[in-house]
């Protein structure tokens, strides 16, 4: 029976401290972009943000240390990774498929690159200029490796990588920069 009353006496505290906060100070609530970045412990850099791969082989491991098994070995140069935490010289990483693990932060650049989205059922296009009746340039299939040059929010002036193809594609359609992010 002593178990009961704890418990009920911890529950009615936890009741009068919640109803107490909320009527001497109603939180402001913030648009969700506002509380969905933070800064990352050892950078101040925004987390998460995008980064490339800089080396031409690279270890994910399950872990932020060497001591940690290898979950992957990536070998492609510019593939673009999502640093979703740091840990010292550590960053833990997501890729276009979902797949997170540790890299060293010596094998990550900060150039900017992004992939034609894996979801995508149909090729994306890329235009001539940020307009849907533009040119089309070529159409390019879920995966097409991309260099990113800047982002309005809707558009991102794009380069294929190891092609002279360039121009503009919806940044919608692209796994590498968030909705409505801009940079030049």
């Amino acid at each position: 029976m002593t178990y009961f009353h704890n418990l009920c006496a911890g529950f009615g505290l936890a009741l009068i401290f919640l109803t107490t906060a909320a009527i001497a100070a109603p939180m402001r609530a913030l648009p969700v972009a506002a509380t969905s970045w933070n800064k990352g412990r050892e950078t101040g850099l925004p987390i998460p943000r995008y980064v490339s791969l800089k080396a031409h082989k690279a270890r994910m491991r399950a872990g932020p240390s060497t001591i940690y098994p290898t979950k992957w070995i990536y070998t492609k140069p510019g593939l673009p990774l999502e640093i979703i935490d740091e840990y010292g010289h550590w960053r833990q990483v997501r890729d276009d498929t979902g797949t997170t693990g540790w890299m060293h932060s010596a094998l990550l650049s900060g150039l900017r690159t992004a992939v034609v989205g894996p979801w995508l059922k149909t090729n994306a296009m890329l235009r001539g200029s940020p307009e849907t009746t533009a040119t089309l340039i070529a159409e390019l299939q879920p995966g097409v490796l991309l260099s990113l040059r800047s982002c309005t929010g809707i558009w991102c002036s794009v380069s294929v990588q190891k092609h002279s193809a360039s121009g503009y594609i919806k940044q919608n359609m692209l796994w590498g920069a968030y909705p409505g992010e801009m940079f030049r």
